[in-house]
């Protein structure tokens, strides 16, 4: 097993060195630059202040060299400095990565204990009523777009039934709290934009667990199971759910990365200060720095989170434990 992590680990260095490769290349030749963005305003800047601020933020090198000076910087765990306020980049992330962390945990718990449930019990009751009721979840949560659906509910609770707040993740009076309330008061924040995160996963994965209970339950060994008088609860949760369990997986792997790019859109309209408000600011202004560092950063979490979906597998399939052996 420690093997097989050890593995899955070094095949890990490669990937990151490729993905900050084309990531530092795709950055540096989108039209405009933090040089543009700072002077378009100023009619008076001249030619040599252009050049100075170029040769100030390092720009006046070839794209080659620029990328590997700050390689050797990354090799440091130095992302050098934010060219909008001079401040170390990696102190800015490190402001705002818990609170993106934090939704992200929640909508992936939140997407597990409800979709699995809900595909299992559609698989089980096929062509039931709750079957059909689901069937139609799914399909409102695939065709709802997030970002309009997170504007009607802010409509609804925030500003017509002024129950959930709309911005932020904390009161402006919070210092004022004590404990618990400063608790209910951070959870009510985070309902909206954890509910309408985890949504469009819900109705996916539950899909995909349905898929795969339904193929599992018509396996011989679940006729087998059943003949031999096994009640249906032993013959579902003992028999057939770890083995529907390796796409549900899979397919939880590969929404990783979702999660954490549709922080932009979440963080941005609910005014949340996490790594995707940051890393839109950024972006607007073209914080090259800023932005290297919030892109490395969440690659390394998706690698980090397939590298957990590798994991499940050894655990839901015995046949990984032993090969990596």
């Amino acid at each position: 097993m420690l093997s097989y992590i050890g593995k899955r680990l070094l095949m890990m260095i490669p990937l990151i060195f490729g993905i900050t490769l084309i990531t530092f290349a795709v950055v540096h030749l989108a039209p405009g630059g933090p040089v543009e963005v700072e002077t378009e305003m100023q009619l008076k800047a001249s030619a040599q202040a252009r050049e100075n601020l170029k040769k100030l933020y390092g720009l006046d090198k070839p794209l080659h060299v620029q990328y590997m000076d700050w390689l050797k910087r990354f090799a440091k765990l130095d992302f050098g400095k934010s060219f909008v306020d001079g401040r170390e980049v990696i102190k800015k992330i490190g402001e705002r990565i818990p609170v993106t962390l934090t939704i992200n945990i929640l909508s992936l718990l939140l997407i597990l204990v409800t979709a699995i449930p809900l595909g299992i019990l559609s698989a089980t009751k096929r062509y039931s009523l709750f079957d059909k009721l689901s069937t139609i979840f799914v399909f409102v949560g695939f065709s709802t777009p997030t970002f309009w659906l997170a504007l009607l509910l802010m409509i609804l609770f925030g500003v017509n039934l002024g129950i959930l707040p709309i911005s932020g993740i904390q009161s402006i009076d919070v210092s004022e709290m004590g404990p618990l309330d400063r608790l209910l008061d951070w959870a009510k924040h985070l309902i909206l934009p954890v509910g309408i995160s985890a949504f469009g996963g819900i109705a996916g994965l539950s899909r995909y667990s349905r898929s795969s209970m339904l193929e599992v339950i018509r396996q011989d060994y679940i006729r087998t199971a059943r003949a031999k008088g096994l009640e249906e609860s032993d013959v579902i949760l003992r028999h057939a759910f770890r083995n529907a369990l390796m796409p549900v997986v899979t397919i939880l792997g590969l929404s990783v990365p979702g999660l954490i790019g549709g922080g932009v859109i979440f963080e941005t309209i609910f005014a949340i200060p996490g790594m995707g408000q940051l890393f839109y600011s950024s972006a607007m202004s073209r914080d090259y720095p800023t932005i290297m560092g919030i892109l490395v950063i969440g690659a390394i979490l998706t690698l980090i989170g397939n590298l957990l979906a590798d994991i499940s597998y050894a655990f839901v399939d015995p046949r990984i434990r032993r090969a990596s052996r």
